[in-house]
């Protein structure tokens, strides 16, 4: 940032379970901990694509009890300090608030804040790179709340989308539209009237504000958990913390971010505006193993394995098994991924309901597969 520019953090969340990645993703190495894409795991090139941008001063992870110990082991360059881990669950408000109390008491009101998922892929990160940096500059305004939108290349019913208003501006290159509102994951039929109409992007959860920004509209939202926060800042840096973040923050509002600040914020641009920046540069939130094999697979119906195998008669199906030969003959179509303990079978259509297995273990008492 140039010299009197309030100084940027990269806040990486880093604590979800990833339970649709299941065998190799477990509750003390999920995905982000994986390397699902590549031969780095996907926290790894998450910091790798910001370094240029952030130094490792000022990046932060939020992560939780059972996984800040390999989070660790994964970002050595960051301070231990920038390590925060939820002693439980509350969802991306409180996560984000838990490093927005620190971010304040470490930099003050003014620093900003680029609140970034460990787990999706860019495929342009230099490209990425410069959109990140629009969207800080106009997070610098005061007020302003700050998404990125990933342009739709079908009518996706799995993810919440964003409706721009008005003609674009720019800052540094870069479109930037107002926000007309946020709507939930759509049905097939409002999705292909989305994709057509142009106007509206994917949420991809990513953000930029100010923390004074945050933590007022926190304020005026969420006002029970803004007092908790609060009164947890108080204990930072202090013998106290460990102790006050056991007790404060199982007392925060378990609700995401969309819906405790976003949603109404759009609604009230005149106090808050929300803007959008159009963010094309090869994005995937890598969702399900059938994701994984659409970024790997070269060509139409390629079976795409990890280790040696043999695949006759076969076709579109993705094996992942890096220490057994594989032998498919006469399948389409297939996802099949083996661990020491465990074996994953399905069809690639169904990739995205494996979190059924998970619950049914874990209503089952198997703890030793979770």
């Amino acid at each position: 940032m140039k010299p009197g520019k309030p100084p940027a953090h990269a806040v990486i969340l880093a604590g979800g379970r990833g339970t649709r990645f299941w065998p190799r993703s477990r509750i003390r190495r999920p995905k982000q901990l994986l390397n699902i894409v590549g031969r780095e795991t996907m926290l790894e090139q998450t910091i790798a694509r910001l370094s240029p941008l952030f130094p490792s001063s000022r990046l932060w992870i939020v992560t939780n009890g059972e996984q800040a110990a390999a989070v660790r082991r994964q970002s050595p360059n960051i301070p231990s300090a920038h390590i925060l881990a939820e002693p439980v669950g509350r969802n991306t408000a409180a996560a984000i608030g838990l490093a927005a109390v620190h971010l304040l008491r470490e930099s003050g009101p003014d620093a900003l804040m680029a609140v970034l998922p460990a787990d999706h892929f860019i495929a342009q990160p230099a490209r990425y790179r410069r959109i990140v940096r629009a969207a800080l500059a106009v997070a610098e305004r005061p007020g302003a709340l700050v998404v990125l939108g990933i342009p739709p290349t079908h009518p996706e019913t799995g993810y919440g989308y964003i409706e721009s208003a008005g003609r674009a501006t720019r800052a540094l290159g870069q479109p930037v539209f107002a926000v007309r509102r946020f709507t939930e994951k759509p049905s097939l039929v409002r999705a292909k009237k989305y994709l057509a109409s142009r106007r509206y992007l994917w949420n991809a959860g990513m953000f930029f504000w100010r923390v004074s920004t945050f933590l007022g509209g926190l304020e005026r939202h969420l006002p029970k958990t803004h007092a908790a926060l609060l009164r947890l800042a108080d204990a930072i840096g202090t013998p106290r913390y460990k102790a006050a973040l056991r007790r404060v923050y199982p007392q925060l509002e378990n609700i995401s971010i969309d819906y405790a600040l976003l949603e109404p914020a759009s609604r009230d641009p005149r106090r808050s505006p929300v803007f959008v920046l159009p963010a094309a540069a090869g994005w995937s939130d890598i969702g399900s193993w059938a994701a994984v094999y659409e970024l790997l697979a070269r060509t139409p119906g390629e079976n795409v394995a990890a280790g040696r195998h043999v695949a006759l008669d076969a076709a579109g199906n993705f094996l992942w098994s890096p220490t057994k030969f594989v032998a498919a003959l006469g399948v389409r179509d297939l996802v099949v991924v083996e661990t020491p303990d465990a074996l994953l079978i399905c069809p690639r259509d169904r990739a995205q309901d494996v979190g059924q297995i998970v619950k049914w273990l874990e209503a089952h008492g198997a703890r030793e597969l979770l």
